[in-house]
């Protein structure tokens, strides 16, 4: 099991749809609607921000490597 499978085991099932969602935009190229922002000091991780939910994604020519899923707590960007 990878760790973006684990973390979304973690989360309620109203969550799960919600990543799930966000995620396939990611994967269609449509970033219209999601709430992106690039991490301070990297060029290339990005964040979609939904509620207290976080995607932290690597864009990379035009592929998308998603680095992590979870709950916004003081430890979310570290690591990134």
């Amino acid at each position: 099991m990878d760790k973006i499978e684990k973390a979304l085991k973690k989360l309620s099932v109203k969550e799960r749809e919600t990543i799930r969602g966000i995620l396939l935009q990611l994967d269609q190229g449509n970033l219209a609607g999601l709430e992106i922002s690039k991490l301070k000091g990297r060029r290339d991780i990005f964040r979609v921000r939904k509620g207290k939910m976080r995607i932290i994604f690597r864009q990379s020519n035009s592929e998308i490597f998603v680095l992590g899923t979870e709950r916004r707590s003081e430890r979310t960007y570290k690591g990134f």
